[in-house]
This record gives structure tokens, C-alpha cells and sequence, in this order.
């Protein structure tokens, strides 16, 4: 996203993209996210709808809130945006263990435990 506020580096929106595509295709949701809103930027909704959807597939909060505000709009069909919060879901149970768990018990520990100095 430096390219696309021209954070230490000159903007150019055709190497944002490119650098988002290539997060996107090695797995990263919050990449597809972006590349919707880019999409959406340009007019090209359709396009942004799939990038949402895979966003959300893989277990991506934003993408599926963009799909859910799409749905309602009318931008997204019934039966897209009921796959992808089964999608959404089952992912997000993917990354579900106890250890996880325990972690984020450590972790609101940790913060509380700082916020009392």
C-alpha cells in the first residue's frame, strides 16, 4: 500500500497493483480485499465482487462486511454472498485449536496487565 500513498516511494497505482497480485496469489486475503477496492475504485464492481469473495472464502472479516453491504445494495447476489459466509465460516473454524485459544486468553492477560501500570 506504500505505492498507493506514497509512503517513501513515489506513487504508482500499476505497482501497487502488481504487488497486490502477487500477495493475492500467494495466499494473502487482505490482498484480494485490496484489489476489490481497487476494482471498485474503477467502476469494475464485478471484478471487485470476486476479489471480495475470495477474500471472504479465505476467512477474511472486511471482505465478507464488503460483500454483506454489496448484498444488500443489490450488488451481490443471494446465493454468492450465502456461499461465501459458508466459505467464511469454515475457514475461520479451520483456524481454530486450543492452543489458539489459549493464546488470545495470554494475550488480553498481557494487555490488561499493561494497562494496570
Amino acid at each position: 500500500m506504500l505505492y498507493r500513498e506514497g509512503k517513501g516511494v513515489k506513487k504508482d497505482e500499476k505497482k501497487m497493483v502488481f504487488h497486490l497480485e502477487e500477495a493475492a496469489f500467494d495466499g494473502f486475503p487482505a490482498a484480494r480485499y485490496n484489489l476489490g477496492v481497487v476494482e471498485e475504485e474503477h467502476g469494475r464492481m464485478d471484478r471487485a465482487v470476486k476479489h471480495y469473495i475470495i477474500g471472504a472464502n479465505h476467512g477474511h472479516n472486511e471482505s465478507l462486511a464488503t460483500l454483506k453491504k454489496g448484498y444488500r445494495r443489490g450488488l451481490v447476489s443471494k446465493e454468492d454472498f450465502a456461499a461465501a459466509l459458508r466459505a467464511h465460516q469454515a475457514a475461520v473454524d479451520a483456524t481454530k485449536s486450543p492452543q489458539r485459544e489459549a493464546a488470545k486468553v495470554d494475550l488480553q492477560k498481557l494487555k490488561v496487565a499493561r494497562t494496570a501500570y
